[in-house]
């Protein structure tokens, strides 16, 4: 994937001169970082999708606003959801319009915004929840906008998540090697991909591995105040503590077999400061309390490797804001490491997307526009070998832009 998009370079039909069509991608994750906004152009040849990067922005919330965000996830009225709901899609529209005019798109020139919004709530098995007013992204931007893709999925029986392995089978997969592509967000998410030239009878398998950053940065923030371990200078000066790791490897979720996904819904504030009562009673000073977090969070993604993959992959693709905690991606080494040695299995080579594609920022906000391009075609955008899901659907909801604009 490329980047850059010069102005004239597209048609006011969405489709650029070499045949793509252009959609821009909204992301908010469960790490309530900021907002993620790709402009991507999208072509297919022979059946095949392909992708190009054109522009990506992030925006960070501020301070109250994840502070709004953090507490609705957990408690909260009806007028706060709702208000919630609104300003949200104000902020989401307002990132979508500054990423087309810094990518000299006029809106035009744009088939969708595919939004995911925000998750407030995820219950597999029942419902899920994401916010962001699409009606206020429309009227903000001048575009239509996909939204509301995991309910769908839902709807067949399915999880809802993981959603990104449509992206990673089409557009990431290594070319003769089976590849595991690991994001590291508020939560973890692995995707098995099979190589380009495997037959198309081998499934997709992705699922949610556990923590990603969410107790990393829960207690960073308890203990020092701080949004999140930056550049892993708290955890590299302490020690791991290895009895609370492994105790918490006997976590219920860890031994759910596949679909199965999971968010803040289980590593709740309660559920972290449990965690740093354990790590007290072991004798750990606040630097091992944040250095065990990280630890874990490498330990439950080879713990996860180990028992649900059918094949060890020849590759580790990390991606997402845990890629870029230096003593994470360490204790991910030595975890796969220690676990190959234990169960006679090789090691598989632990890769930042960054080295192979583009921003590993970008890739959940492509994603969602992809799922958005596959929904305009009237292709499904489910993998129903990763969310359980009975069949494959088309996903999203759509909010059309108002014929005031298209005149």
């Amino acid at each position: 994937m490329t980047e850059g998009l010069t102005r004239g370079t597209t048609r006011r039909d969405g489709e650029t001169h070499d045949g793509e069509q252009l959609l821009v991608g909204l992301m908010s994750g469960t790490s309530l970082d900021g907002i993620s906004a790709a402009v991507v152009g999208f072509r297919e040849v022979d059946g095949r999708v392909y992708g190009s990067l054109k522009h990506f922005v992030q925006r960070p919330y501020s301070g109250e606003a994840r502070t709004r965000l953090a507490a609705a996830m957990h408690e909260g009225s009806a007028r706060e959801f709702c208000r919630l709901h609104a300003d949200l899609g104000m902020w989401l529209g307002d990132v979508a319009r500054e990423a087309m005019q810094e990518a000299g798109v006029h809106p035009a020139q744009v088939r969708a915004i595919a939004s995911h919004g925000q998750t407030l709530w995820h219950e597999p098995g029942h419902s899920t929840w994401q916010i962001g007013d699409a009606a206020r992204i429309a009227e903000l931007t001048g575009c239509a906008v996909l939204s509301d893709f995991r309910t769908r999925d839902m709807a067949v029986g399915g999880q809802g998540a993981p959603l990104v392995p449509m992206a990673d089978q089409l557009l990431f997969a290594h070319d003769t090697e089976w590849r595991a592509l690991q994001n590291i967000g508020g939560i973890g998410n692995v995707t098995l991909v099979p190589p380009r030239a495997a037959s198309a009878q081998e499934p997709v398998r992705a699922f949610d591995t556990g923590p990603g950053v969410v107790m990393v940065d829960g207690v960073t923030q308890r203990l020092y105040g701080q949004p999140f371990d930056r550049d892993a200078s708290i955890a590299s000066s302490g020690r791991v503590l290895t009895p609370v790791l492994q105790a918490l490897l006997d976590l219920p979720y860890l031994h759910e077999a596949p679909p199965k996904s999971t968010g803040r819904e289980l590593f709740t504030p309660a559920f972290i400061d449990d965690f740093v009562t354990r790590c007290r009673e072991a004798g750990g000073a606040d630097a091992d309390v944040v250095a065990t977090a990280t630890a874990y969070t490498a330990a439950t993604i080879a713990d996860q490797y180990t028992r649900w993959l059918p094949v060890v992959p020849h590759d580790v693709v990390v991606s997402g804001g845990g890629a870029r905690n230096p003593f994470l991606l360490h204790c991910l080494t030595g975890a796969f490491a220690w676990h190959g040695e234990r169960y006679g299995k090789r090691v598989p080579t632990v890769q930042h997307f960054d080295d192979l594609f583009f921003d590993a920022e970008a890739k959940e906000a492509v994603a969602f526009a992809l799922l958005g391009y596959l929904h305009l075609i009237g292709r499904p955008g489910n993998v129903p070998s990763a969310t359980g899901a009975r069949a494959p659907r088309v996903l999203g909801a759509l909010t059309p832009v108002a014929q005031s604009v298209l005149s």
